[in-house]
This record gives structure tokens, C-alpha cells and sequence, in this order.
């Protein structure tokens, strides 16, 4: 495997703090840590969460991901100063994401206000081997002469979710004079967080305090000129959403005192180790001209490991994954659409897991549908641990008149059942896992296809599905919404042939058959564009392009209100262009490229889906270049040079859209019938290697501009640019002689 690529901060830069907080964020899919600096700055904003814990806190509030006390804040006195980067001089500077090992260190050479240089040094990881353990280690070397140092350190419970507190404390204590550790209960609630940790620092005097929700190791020394003061701090954060563990308190003391005794690098090589064998199992490698290509594969698939819990199939993937407060940590549709297939291809065992998440609060569906007036299940459009409905019913005050805005998303934004349905066939297939379906895949993909035959209105002897909001989501409330019915309908047919009898309604069939025979379905017009609902093509068309240019920033309702957007043709992103990207067989190419053409200048891509979706659908369309384009814009959603990108979390979904941009765009991968490559590598794409796993046979594929070699475990039979190849071992294969 080549070598991996790292992620620096180039400068310090205050007005950057929390987009790189969010970029090199530690994560082992049951924590995340943000990335803040052991030094405080007001603008800064500290967290760590565990997967799957909410609270609501008062009853105008909405469940959120609890925002756990603080481990990584240091005050670090020096010769009497407080240590800040805005003060003094930074004359070296560094600092840096190893992809590889989840590490991140920071070298500053720092003038203080007093003239002498110091060098402060810091490193830091989360345990991909020990999901519970937290290790930082700091080391100062006063470089001008002695220098007399404070660190103060431990576990600060003053932290809250944007001023709300969640959390009471339980229990705080010391043990062997070493050892701080915090119990915290959910409030309203028994289940408890253990908080632990254990400062090693050299050659100090220390004492401890517990004053104001801080429990603190205070600690003095004198540092001669060249020498280094270090200190090691091992922490350990466990919990469980639903159940407070017998002998949390006892048990996560042992494993503190465990790990402190490894100490900072022994800890640091465990979790090196545990990467390995995942990283082989997924990692994209290319060989091309702009290195930041690589670069943000790398950090999306670091950022998919971090964010998605194993071990839990009662937690899924928020749409900020465990780095930051937005949108509460709740989960969208992202999950089954956009991350879900990584795991599809690579690791099937958690992409089963992802999809339990949804069976597992299928009561709290039903009751939705039931609520609504409805049959089968009604997923909520943001969920959290219960599967109850989390959308906030009204949005932010308007602080001029005084009144909210109803958020309609929660009801009518149903798109998102039948994305549930086809992420439970698009298991099937890649996996192979024919018994999913006998059991909860099969459930799932019947009350979801209930729910839609349910959801109908018939007009004129068709049956029409109306008041909905697609994925473009500045469209609202229409009727015949394309990519509505037409994967409502693919829900519905999968549904009456893969679901066993054993689930199914005596009526089923025969209510199934009629919905699929009578739905009424968007069709191309003359000019072979395919409608987005029934009224789109009516509504007057607006020059976008200096909104075009601010992609991202919704710009567009500076200048309009949404009901006067909702009136005009302008998409957040194109229904009608997911909807090739999700069904790609139903349409002939000619509609595919007329309709991507036609959509395009409608199109703002205020949604950070948007561009590697349409880069995804040009490449099939055979046009690589306006595919990579896309590609690469899509790529810097958070990357890219916008100091505020990612304040409040990661663009979790847009991680795995940079992945299927690649496999599903550039490799042309798909299963529409069986495993199909059709390779389009953009110029300047010389070699393109990465794994995959069909049905059970692990692959190996590499692409150049020419040839496809491919490595499989088993027999295999697929097709390339549509032909049929059958093949053991090792296998390549010219292009010239498919096309």
C-alpha cells in the first residue's frame, strides 16, 4: 500500500479554529473528540460525544447529542503568562492528522510577551484498539533560560450543548492520589458516564481540586533552560445509552490504571496496529497529477471509520458523524444514501448493522404512519436512539416579527422510506445475504411499501402521490415528485417479489399489484427531460449563476423568500439527477444527458450532496472531465478554504460521496445486473486501485487509462462495459476490446 497522505493546518489562524477542530477530529465510531487546542480561546468550541446518547432537555427542546465534559483542555502558565498563541510570536509552526494512526501533533516555537522562545509540543489520539481510551501527551522546553510552569488539567463538567446542560454529577473522586475520576447521569434518567484520568507529569509538585463541576491536577515545576517538562494524560470515557453498566465506576478505574501503566506510546502503537487491517480493506489509492486527490480520499475514509459505530446497531451515522453539535447528532437519509454503500462494497458486517439501526425503531415508524393516517412505516426525517419523529417543528425565530417558521420536512419530506427499501435490496445484492430479507431486511421492506400504497390519492383512475418534498428540498409541497414516486414505486415491486409470504397481509398482493399497475409516473418530454414534479416545468426560469458561484452559502434567500424560491425553477440540488444516480436502469441515456443538460443552470447546489452526485450521473453520461470537476468541488465541501466550512461538525455524507464519486463515477462500479464495471478515469488519473467485496468474494481492482486488472478470492463472473467475463485469480483486460 502506498504511503498515506497526512492533513496539516498551515498556519494558526483564529478565525479557523473550529473547521479544523472539525477536521482532524479523533473518532472511533463509539467517541468523537473535536480537535481543539489544549489552550483555551473564546471562540473556540471544545466536545466530545459517545455514539447513541441523547437528551432532551426541557420540553420546547429536541433531543441532541449530549456534549460530554471536557478532557482536552490544559491552562499552561509560563514564567507567569498564560500560554496563547494570540499572544507573543509563533516563529515555527505545525500541525497535522496522521490519517494512518488517527494521531494528531503540534510543534509550536513560541516567543512569549517576555522575549524568551519556548517549544511546546502535543500529540493526541483516540484507541481504535481500546474504544474508551484517550491519550494526550505535552512537552515544554523553555529555550532561553529556567522557566517556572503550571499545568492545570482533568475533567471539566462546565461543558454544554451551546449552553444547555445534560448531564448532573454522580460522583467525584480520587484515587492513590493519581487517578481523577467523574460519574455523570443523564438527566431525568439512570444511565451514567464514567470519566477518568490520570496525569503523569514530570518532576512536578501536584495537587488536586473540585471546584465548580472541574476536577483538576494542578501542577508546578521548575524547567531548566533544555530541559522538557512532560505530561502524559491517559483518559477513559465510558457509558451505555440504554443501561447503566454493574461496576462501571470499578471496571473503568481498572482499565485507567491498565492503560496508564502502557503509557502514551505503547497505547499509540495498539491503536496503529488495530487501523491496519481496515485500511487494507478499504483504502482508494491513486496514482495522478494533483496529490490532493488522494488527500481527500483519505481523509473521507478516516472520517467514515470515525463516525460509524460497530458496535452498536441501536446507533447510526449523524449527519455531522462525532464531530460537532450540528443538526443535534441526529440522522437523515444521508446514511442509507451517501454512507451506507461504502460499507456495502467494503464491510457488509456494518452496512447489515446500519440497516438493524432502522429496524430496530420500526415500532416508533409505525407509530408515525399511524399518527399520520397512514398504514406500514413512516421513518422519522431526523432520528436519534427512540425512532421517534426529531425534526424541531418550527425553525429559528424571526426576530423581526416574531414568529417561526413550521419546518415541513418531518411531513412531507417521505422520500426517505423508500431510500430505506432500496438500501435494503442494494444489501441483498452486493452482499448476497439472501436470509436479511427472511428476516428484519424483509420486514423493513414490507411496512415501507405498505406505507407508500397507503400514502396514495386517486385522480382520474391513477393513483398520484401528492404533498411531498423531494431532495431538493426548495421545492415544497408538490405532487408526482419523480424521485418520490418512482423509488416509492421500486419499494413497493421489491417488496411483492423479495418479502416472504409468511410477512405479508392477505391483501398485500393484490393492493401491491394495483399501486404498480396505476401509480402515475413522470415521463421525458419531447426534448427527452424527464419533470421533476407536475408543476416544475411551468414556473418561471432565473439566471442562478452569481448564486452558482456561492454554492453552499444559500445566497438565494438573501435575495428571495422561500415561498417566492418555491415558485421558480431553482433546485437545491436535482431530484430528477439523484434519482439516475439511484436508479440508472430506468431511464435511456439520451434522458439521462438531456435532463442533467436542462437541469444544470436550475441547479444552485446548495446542498453539499449536490456536485458529486451530478459528477457521478456525468460520468455515466461519458463526460469524465465535467465529471471530475464536480468531483473535485464536491471534495472540498469541507476541505477547501472557507474558514468556517465546518464550525459546527463534518459534512458527514459528503465523505461518502467523495468514495462513490470514485468507484461508482470514475470505476463505473455498479450491481443493476450483477457486479458491472465501466471504467471513466478522468485526465490526469494515471492508476486507480481499491478493494471491494461482492457476495461474499473479496476484489482487488486496478484501473489505468487502457486496462483492468482485477485479483478476486473466488470464481467470478461480471461484466465489463456490458459484456459478460468469467474469471478466477487474476484477470486483465484491454478496453478496446469491450467498447
Amino acid at each position: 500500500m502506498k504511503p498515506m497522505t497526512t492533513l496539516n493546518e498551515p498556519r494558526f489562524d483564529p478565525h479557523c479554529l473550529n473547521k479544523y477542530a472539525t477536521l482532524m477530529a479523533a473518532g472511533n465510531g463509539y467517541l468523537g473528540i473535536r480537535a481543539t487546542h489544549e489552550e483555551s480561546y473564546s471562540q473556540q468550541n471544545r466536545g466530545m460525544y459517545l455514539a447513541g446518547l441523547y437528551h432532551r432537555a426541557g420540553e420546547r427542546d429536541v433531543t441532541e447529542l449530549i456534549n460530554l465534559p471536557d478532557v482536552v483542555g490544559m491552562e499552561i502558565e509560563i514564567d507567569g503568562a498564560i500560554f496563547s498563541l494570540l499572544s507573543g510570536e509563533i516563529l515555527d509552526w505545525r500541525r497535522e492528522l496522521s490519517f494512518s494512526s488517527g494521531e494528531v501533533a503540534r510543534d509550536v516555537l513560541w516567543r512569549a510577551p517576555n522575549g524568551r522562545r519556548y517549544r511546546i509540543e502535543s500529540r493526541r489520539f483516540l484507541s481504535a484498539a481500546q474504544k474508551s481510551l484517550f491519550a494526550m501527551r505535552l512537552s515544554i522546553t523553555p529555550l532561553d533560560g529556567a522557566a517556572q510552569v503550571k499545568l492545570t488539567t482533568g475533567i471539566d463538567a462546565t461543558q454544554t450543548n451551546s449552553g444547555r446542560q445534560h448531564l448532573d454529577d454522580i460522583s467525584l473522586r480520587v484515587y492513590d492520589e493519581r487517578f481523577l475520576q467523574g460519574v455523570y447521569r443523564v438527566q431525568g434518567s439512570q444511565i451514567d458516564v464514567s470519566i477518568g484520568c490520570h496525569c503523569a507529569v514530570t518532576h512536578t509538585v501536584n495537587r488536586l481540586s473540585a471546584v465548580n463541576r472541574k476536577l483538576m491536577q494542578h501542577s508546578t515545576a521548575l524547567v531548566a533552560q533544555g530541559a522538557t517538562l512532560c505530561c502524559e494524560k491517559v483518559c477513559w470515557i465510558a457509558g451505555d445509552p440504554d443501561a447503566t453498566p454493574d461496576g462501571l465506576e470499578a471496571q473503568s478505574l481498572a482499565a485507567l490504571k491498565a492503560a496508564a501503566d502502557m503509557g502514551y506510546e505503547a497505547l499509540l502503537t495498539a491503536s496503529r496496529q488495530a487501523m491496519v487491517q481496515w485500511w487494507r480493506q478499504s483504502r482508494v489509492e491513486l496514482d495522478c497529477d494533483n496529490v490532493q486527490d488522494q488527500q481527500a480520499l483519505d481523509f473521507a475514509l478516516y472520517h467514515l471509520h470515525a463516525m460509524t459505530p460497530e458496535h452498536d446497531d441501536r446507533a447510526s451515522i449523524a449527519a455531522k458523524g462525532l464531530t460537532g453539535e450540528g443538526y443535534k447528532g441526529h440522522v437523515f437519509w444521508d446514511t442509507e444514501v451517501f454512507l451506507l454503500p461504502f460499507y456495502l462494497y467494503t464491510h457488509p458486517e456494518t452496512a447489515r448493522q446500519l440497516l438493524r439501526y432502522r429496524w430496530h425503531n420500526l415500532p416508533g415508524a409505525q407509530q408515525k404512519a399511524r399518527r399520520n393516517g397512514y398504514q406500514g412505516a413512516l421513518f422519522p426525517w431526523e432520528s436519534a436512539r427512540t425512532g421517534e419523529e426529531e425534526t424541531p417543528e418550527f425553525a429559528a425565530i424571526n426576530i423581526r416579527t416574531g414568529q417561526r417558521q413550521r419546518v415541513a420536512s418531518a411531513l412531507a419530506e417521505h422520500h426517505l422510506v423508500a431510500d430505506i427499501g432500496w438500501a435494503v435490496m442494494r444489501y441483498v445484492d452486493i452482499s448476497g445475504d439472501d436470509a436479511f430479507l427472511q428476516e428484519e431486511g424483509g420486514e423493513l421492506l414490507y411496512q415501507t411499501a405498505c406505507f407508500w400504497i397507503s400514502r396514495t390519492t386517486e385522480v382520474e383512475g391513477h393513483l398520484e402521490i401528492h404533498d411531498v418534498i423531494g431532495p431538493d428540498e426548495y421545492t415544497e409541497h408538490v405532487n408526482n415528485n419523480a424521485f418520490t414516486n418512482y423509488m416509492a414505486l421500486y419499494n413497493v415491486a421489491s417488496a411483492l417479489k423479495h418479502c416472504p409470504t409468511a410477512l405479508l397481509a392477505a391483501d398485500f398482493k393484490a393492493n401491491a399489484e394495483d399501486f404498480i399497475a396505476r401509480l402515475r409516473l413522470p415521463v421525458p418530454d419531447m426534448r427527452h427531460v424527464l419533470p421533476q414534479d407536475d408543476s416544475f416545468f411551468s414556473k418561471p426560469f432565473i439566471d442562478l449563476s452569481r448564486y452558482q458561484a456561492h454554492a453552499g452559502k444559500q445566497t438565494i434567500l438573501l435575495d428571495y423568500s422561500r415561498a417566492e424560491v418555491n415558485e421558480m425553477q431553482i433546485l437545491k440540488q436535482a431530484d430528477v439527477v439523484m434519482l439516475f444516480y439511484l436508479q440508472p436502469g430506468l431511464f435511456t441515456p439520451e434522458t439521462q444527458q438531456a435532463s442533467l443538460a436542462w437541469y444544470l443552470p436550475r441547479t444552485i447546489h446548495d446542498s453539499s450532496l449536490s456536485k458529486t452526485i451530478h459528477g457521478i450521473v456525468a460520468a455515466r453520461c461519458h463526460d469524465p472531465q465535467t465529471a471530475y470537476r464536480f468531483w473535485r468541488e464536491g471534495s472540498q465541501i469541507d476541505l477547501g478554504d472557507d474558514p468556517h466550512s465546518s464550525d459546527d461538525g463534518l459534512h458527514a455524507a459528503a465523505t461518502g460521496a467523495i468514495w462513490l464519486g470514485v468507484i461508482e463515477g470514475f470505476a463505473g462500479v455498479s450491481v443493476e445486473q450483477g457486479l458491472c464495471v465501466a471504467p471513466r478515469l478522468p485526465e490526469g488519473w494515471r492508476r486507480l486501485r481499491f478493494p471491494l467485496c461482492y457476495q461474499g468474494i473479496r476484489l482487488t481492482l486496478e484501473l489505468t487509462p487502457t486496462h483492468l486488472t482485477m485479483t478476486t478470492s473466488a470464481p467470478l463472473t461480471f461484466r465489463l462495459y456490458g459484456r459478460c467475463v468469467s474469471f478466477s485469480g487474476q484477470g486483465s483486460w484491454a478496453y478496446q476490446d469491450f467498447i
